[in-house]
């Protein structure tokens, strides 16, 4: 059984702003420290064979100017790599482009993971679900992460399945809990924030399609 409150205090999330490309762009930053060292943190997030026990299928050239595809989600171009410190690459999907950036380093006797997202607002997913909806799936991929390094699986075997289970929707509502002060911190007010992450766990979950039907 996991243990949610634990999982969700491991994680450490921010919202902010950059300029990139002489735009200023959105940002949503997600740390955590894993028990283990920085190479074979390293390796787990960029060896085929180990990403898709933890989070999913990534064809494609997997070096510097090479464009990657993950199964069922977004693609892109790798536009840096560093080992085993940094990878940046554009994040494409639905026809709109942003940035991830990879940061990873000692802490320790173990290794911390740095996973930034950056994006511009004007599309239909900020209005509706705010920095939620980015973070939330990020949540996902780390806590996988975390389960991938701990016994070499994964917390919850097909996603979906889990995710509209008993624990899978339990951690979702307390990720999506978890990102309301981060929200309000950002200038958010107190209400819109809230009812921006409710729809978006809503969405995770299944239940906003319900609601829908």
């Amino acid at each position: 059984m996991m243990d949610i409150p634990r999982e969700i205090g491991a994680t450490h999330r921010a919202l902010g702003t950059r300029t990139l490309h002489s735009d200023v762009v959105h940002t949503v930053t997600l740390a955590r420290t894993y028990p283990t060292d920085v190479d074979d943190l390293w390796a787990a997030c960029t060896e085929r064979e180990r990403l898709q026990r933890w989070f999913l299928p990534v064809h494609g050239n997997l070096h510097v100017g090479g464009n990657y595809q993950i199964e069922g989600q977004a693609g892109g171009t790798i536009t840096a790599c560093r080992p085993p410190h940094a990878l940046d690459a554009t994040w494409e999907y639905g026809g709109e482009t942003s940035w991830i950036e990879l940061r990873l380093r000692p802490e320790g006797e173990h290794a911390r993971l740095e996973l930034t997202h950056l994006f511009h607002t004007d599309d239909d997913i900020w209005p509706r679900y705010g920095p939620a909806a980015t973070g939330l799936g990020w949540d996902l991929g780390l806590i996988g992460l975390a389960w991938h390094l701990d016994d070499g699986g994964s917390p919850h075997g097909e996603a979906d399945e889990w995710a509209a289970s008993a624990e899978g929707v339990a951690f979702l509502t307390a990720a999506g809990d978890a990102w309301v002060p981060v929200t309000i911190a950002a200038g958010f007010d107190t209400d819109d924030a809230r009812a921006r992450a409710g729809r978006t766990v809503a969405f995770f979950t299944g239940a906003e399609e319900a609601s829908d039907a």
